[in-house]
C-alpha cells in the first residue's frame, strides 16, 4: 500500500487528497489497517516516518497477534517492533517464535497486556516457569492456553496456573513430559468444575 503518487515536479494536484491526509483513527485504523496482514505492515513501516508512526499506533490498539501471519520464522527484533506498545491484547499466538522465544521475549509483553485471554506458546522451549508465573500472577483472564511439547513445564508450574487462573476453560499440555498424575490431580481438583478442555496426549508419566 503506497500513498497516491504525486505529478512530476513535486506539485500536488488541486484538489488532490493524500492517503495519509485521510483522517487516521475514524478512517485509516478501523477501515483500511485492520484488513493488511502484519507482514505488510512491516513493509509500510519503511515507507516513511508518518506511515511508521501510522502502523505504531494500529499495532498499539491491537486485541488479536499471531505470529503465524508474519511468517513461519519471524525474527527477535520484528517482534519486539510489532509488540512495543501493545497494551490491550487479548489473544497472543506465538508458535512460529519457538526456535528462540524467552522469558526476557515474554515477560515483558504479557506485564503490559494484563487482558489477556488466550495465549498459545505450543513448541516454545526455550521459556520457562518464570514465564508461566507471569502469566498466572499477571493475566487472571486467562481462558485459554497451549503448553503443548513445551517440556518445560512441571508439577509446580502447573500447580501456579491452577491456583491463579480461576477462568481458565482450555489446556493444552500435549507432550509436556514432565507433568505426572499428582500434578494433574490438583489441577483437577483447582480448576477441574471450569475446565472444557484438556488435553494430555503423549505423557508417558501420567497413568489411569
Amino acid at each position: 500500500m503506497e500513498p497516491p503518487m504525486e505529478p512530476s515536479g513535486g506539485e500536488q494536484e488541486p484538489g488532490a487528497v493524500r492517503f495519509l491526509d485521510l483522517p487516521w483513527e475514524d478512517v485509516l485504523l478501523p477501515h483500511v489497517l485492520n484488513r493488511v496482514p502484519l507482514r505488510q505492515l512491516l513493509r509500510l513501516q519503511r515507507v516513511s516516518r508518518a506511515f511508521r508512526s501510522l502502523v505504531q499506533l494500529h499495532l498499539a490498539g491491537l486485541r488479536r497477534f499471531d505470529a503465524a501471519q508474519v511468517g513461519p520464522q519471524i525474527p527477535r527484533a520484528a517482534l519486539a517492533r510489532l509488540l512495543r506498545d501493545a497494551e490491550g491484547l487479548q489473544e497472543l499466538a506465538l508458535a512460529p517464535c519457538h526456535e528462540w522465544l524467552s522469558d526476557e521475549d515474554l515477560v515483558p509483553v504479557l506485564a503490559r497486556n494484563p487482558q489477556l485471554r488466550s495465549v498459545a506458546l505450543g513448541g516454545c522451549g526455550q521459556l520457562s516457569r518464570r514465564a508461566l508465573g507471569a502469566l498466572a500472577e499477571g493475566c487472571p483472564r486467562l481462558q485459554r492456553l497451549s503448553l503443548a511439547h513445551c517440556d518445560w513445564v512441571d508439577g509446580l508450574a502447573l500447580r501456579g496456573l491452577a491456583d491463579r487462573c480461576p477462568a481458565l476453560e482450555e489446556l493444552d499440555l500435549t507432550a509436556c513430559r514432565q507433568l505426572k498424575d499428582e500434578a494433574i490431580v490438583y489441577l483437577a481438583q483447582r480448576r477441574g468444575a471450569g475446565l472444557r478442555s484438556l488435553s494430555l496426549a503423549v505423557n508417558a508419566n501420567v497413568g489411569d
